[in-house]
């Protein structure tokens, strides 16, 4: 529920709270509907949050303002004066802390360094994120920035490089640059080694004077090479770490090589820290279409029942991108787009997706179901797999250069730019189901989305009407997680008119047009529920040698026989081979077929 607590921040309350309880359809469910909670800055959201939190029930809040909270025929009135009383606990225990609170008793503040402050990510994605989520009240009363790197930079001109990627939400213009100004005064800037204790320790020193005696709590951004990322947890943690609060460290992809080098960069974190200290990032699974997931199929009953290899033929998981390397070849080369892409970011959102019902919404009880499906995956083969490279292509009088012409590439690379793969699940659920991945760049459009797609009705009345390719009459669940977000199932449907022809149609969520909240950027839903400590979309150890454990052999088999990508023209499709793959699985791509 991370995305529904949007703070946890010292705020204030007025006295007193009354709430009415009453059952609902036959005493199935109990609603709790909040009459009055007269919260100063604390929305009525947050309260449900805290209260799930702590009581650690399955309950939903819904946009009318009531606790659904699943129940029974059989239970008595008695439980449900349970539940009450455990509400109103919950919610005179917040009253009463955030009360203490705002008397300046024991406050507490948390301080943000950005470790590699000067890098593009920070710049472009770190900071921005940061801004929002002061911008809409999210962050912490007290609160710090430091950004930490190898650059020499005053505190002034680190906010004259933040101020110029700041912007303020579409929906939420009013008072943009007085806010900026504000937020800016809460940034500053340290220069110092990542390897140097002494420099960290002149940062504690610094954070120590903003942090004015309170109860200090740390956060660490890492957005530095992972060549250097043992050494500035060993000084953040021996020099920097809080003495009276919590510290974490948000590692940033990628993690390793392969198994070994993983599992050498884990020990050595855990030298310093302990798991729950590690936030492992991987930004998709922030991105809201990723997060709604879940939701769309645990909460609505059309969906679970569907949802297995009975009734679906086939899942896709695509990622493109409409750019090449573009300067940044010698990182790529390094990796490739099999350990940039798919064994992280497609992997992460198939687990996801194949995973059974979790126990609760508890980030351990998520996580565990996620490791539960990687384990059951079949090991991948060479043959299940098509790697490319594009190569120079010039259209309109416009030459894009090839992989290898990038100057930061070495010549001859076999590093695949595109790669296409079959996989698995050997349980109950999947079983014979193909599982496609594809990912690649410098491709003729910019998408990442998710496609199911449906088995053949059996004994379709209307096969005659459909013409003879049965793959475009059956229903496929489209979830595009970029751009244009948006969800749609494509269904068979009648064409008006005296006659019986049947056309494809869409009925479509185009989150634009139903929503007018601007979505927000990943990375700001990450950075909160670190600070909060949510590790629902974080990624564990165990989760990690496993992912690890299933692309290690085909990638050493890859590199070690050398074997030649095939060449696709930069802006196209990619190669023809990821084509006779689908085909050798019976399935058809979803991005190519006619109504695209």
């Amino acid at each position: 529920m991370a995305s529904l607590s949007s703070s946890v921040s010292s705020r204030s309350y007025s006295s007193g709270y009354s709430a009415s309880f009453s059952p609902v359809n036959g005493n199935r469910h109990r609603s709790l509907s909040f009459l009055s909670a007269s919260p100063q800055g604390l929305d009525f959201h947050e309260l449900c949050v805290r209260f799930q939190r702590k009581s650690g029930r399955s309950s939903v809040f819904m946009q009318d303002g009531a606790i659904v909270a699943n129940s029974n025929q059989t239970e008595s009135k008695s439980s449900l004066k349970g539940l009450k009383d455990e509400v109103l606990s919950v919610l005179s225990h917040e009253a009463a802390k955030v009360g203490a609170e705002s008397d300046g008793q024991n406050l507490s503040t948390v301080s943000i360094t950005v470790v590699g402050a000067s890098g593009d990510l920070a710049k472009k994605k770190i900071f921005p994120a940061l801004f929002a989520l002061y911008y809409e009240g999210c962050l912490p009363e007290h609160f710090t920035i430091y950004g930490y790197s190898r650059s020499k930079m005053t505190d002034v001109e680190l906010r004259n490089m933040v101020s110029k990627t700041l912007t303020c939400r579409i929906d939420k213009r009013e008072n943009c640059g007085e806010k900026m100004e504000e937020f800016l005064k809460r940034c500053f800037y340290h220069s110092g080694q990542y390897d140097s204790q002494e420099h960290f320790t002149e940062l504690d020193k610094k954070l120590k004077e903003h942090e004015a005696g309170r109860i200090s709590n740390r956060l660490f951004y890492l957005s530095i090479p992972p060549n250097i990322f043992v050494d500035a947890v060993k000084c953040a943690s021996t020099s920097a770490s809080s003495v009276n609060g919590w510290t974490r460290v948000i590692v940033e992809k990628p993690f390793g090589r392969d198994s070994e080098t993983s599992a050498a960069l884990t020990k050595s974190l855990k030298q310093y820290l302990e798991e729950d200290q590690i936030f492992r990032i991987d930004h998709y699974l922030g991105k809201e279409l990723v997060e709604n997931l879940s939701v769309l199929r645990f909460s609505n009953l059309i969906f679970e029942p569907l949802w297995s290899r009975q009734y679906i033929r086939n899942v896709q998981f695509i990622f493109s991108e409409d750019f090449g390397t573009e300067g940044r070849g010698g990182y790529f080369d390094n990796y490739g787009i099999i350990r940039d892409i798919m064994q992280n970011h497609l992997l992460q959102i198939l687990a996801l997706f194949a995973m059974e019902t979790p126990v609760s919404l508890d980030a351990e009880d998520i996580r565990n179901e996620k490791v539960k499906v990687l384990r059951s995956m079949r090991p991948i083969r060479v043959e299940d797999v098509v790697i490319g490279q594009y190569k120079s292509h010039t259209k309109g009088g416009v030459t894009n250069p090839g992989y290898t012409d990038d100057k930061t590439v070495p010549k001859g690379s076999l590093t695949p730019t595109f790669a296409a793969a079959a996989l698995f699940i050997d349980n109950a659920r999947w079983d014979g189901v193909p599982f496609l991945m594809k990912a690649g760049k410098a491709l003729h459009t910019k998408s990442a989305e998710i496609r199911v797609q449906f088995r053949h009705v059996p004994g379709n009345l209307y096969n005659r009407n459909t013409g003879s390719d049965l793959d475009q009459a059956t229903n496929e669940l489209v979830i595009r997680v970029q751009p244009d977000e948006a969800i749609y199932l494509k269904i068979n449907n009648k064409v008006p008119g005296l006659g019986m022809r049947l056309d494809r149609s869409n009925l479509n969520l185009l989150y634009s047009a139903r929503y007018s909240k601007e979505i927000p950027d990943a990375y700001e839903r990450l950075l909160l529920d670190a600070i909060e400590g949510e590790r629902r979309l974080f990624i564990r150890s165990d989760e990690l040698d496993a992912a690890w454990a299933l692309f290690t052999p085909l990638l050493k088999e890859i590199e070690e026989k050398k074997r030649i990508p095939e060449y696709y023209p930069y802006g196209s499709r990619g190669p023809v081979g990821a084509h006779y793959l689908a085909a050798k699985h019976k399935v058809q791509w979803g991005d190519v077929s006619i109504d695209q």
